[in-house]
């Protein structure tokens, strides 16, 4: 038995959670489910076929044709090079190690990288993180500030959902105990090497998950708040659930998503 909170007046009931939330602790498959959904969003790439190839450099070989340049055999390198007239006379081209050549083993966009997973493994993997957001240990083990949260797993009354401005959803988010986990959302580190330089430059922290049973306002209102994310319950995934392969987040639920929970076949 979980009690629900009122968004205004403190404790409004209770429900129960259903087997759902009962599950044990997978990290394997967790593990792997995070990888998998990562790996099947993962976008071919390569580089173009003809690139290094728009030459009209050839190699001849024997220096029989062109006596005066000094070919195979005669102090110069056996490569393509530029024939004809100009400046650019016997410049070497297209060989990998050259000015302008192709690259030796490039990216190809053949290679697949999607993987599979069955699919009773991946409904464990669900099952297993969705118990592991109502564990308090591994909860502070993410490093989610709960001190102050009134209990684990947090169930609010449905007028949530219906809030539309910010400043109201921290507002109740401050009053339910989640004040220091906010704070810690809002800091933001630098990241280091190359990474910065290509368009991800700090590094944000995953704060609470908030899981609602249908389209809301909500959505709207939580989502200028750092850290914070919404999920309809058909939508819930492990990635969700356990960011970085770490089950364990702090999850927000409503009553009427518990119901829904409560009904998935085990």
């Amino acid at each position: 038995m979980v009690t629900v909170y009122s968004i205004t007046e403190g404790k409004k009931g209770a429900i129960n959670l259903g087997e759902v939330f009962s599950f044990p602790l997978r990290e394997d498959l967790i593990k792997k489910a995070v990888l998998t959904s990562q790996a099947n969003r993962r976008q071919k790439y390569g580089a173009n076929k003809l690139a290094g190839l728009r030459t009209s450099a050839h190699y001849h070989g024997a220096s029989n044709v062109y006596p005066h340049a000094k070919m195979a055999g005669r102090g110069i390198a056996r490569l393509p090079r530029i024939h004809g007239e100009g400046p650019l006379l016997f410049m070497a081209r297209e060989a990998p190690q050259v000015v302008k050549g192709r690259k030796a083993h490039p990216p190809t966009p053949d290679k697949n990288f999607t993987k599979s997973m069955n699919k009773k493994e991946k409904k464990l993997a669900l099952y297993s993180a969705l118990s592991a957001s109502i564990n308090k240990e591994l909860i502070l083990k993410r490093g989610h500030k709960i001190e102050k949260l009134k209990e684990v797993p947090l169930v609010v009354e449905d007028k949530f959902t219906g809030l539309k401005k910010t400043k109201d959803v921290a507002s109740v988010l401050n009053s339910l105990g989640l004040e220091l986990e906010l704070n810690r959302a809002k800091e933001k580190k630098i990241r280091a090497g190359k990474g910065k330089k290509r368009g991800r430059k700090y590094k944000k922290k995953k704060s609470a998950l908030i899981v609602v049973s249908e389209k809301c306002n909500l959505q709207k209102a939580a989502r200028n708040i750092q850290g914070i994310e919404t999920s309809l319950v058909r939508n819930l995934d492990v990635e969700k659930l356990a960011p970085g392969n770490s089950p364990g987040r702090l999850t927000i639920f409503t009553k009427s998503a518990v119901e829904l929970l409560n009904k998935l076949e085990v």
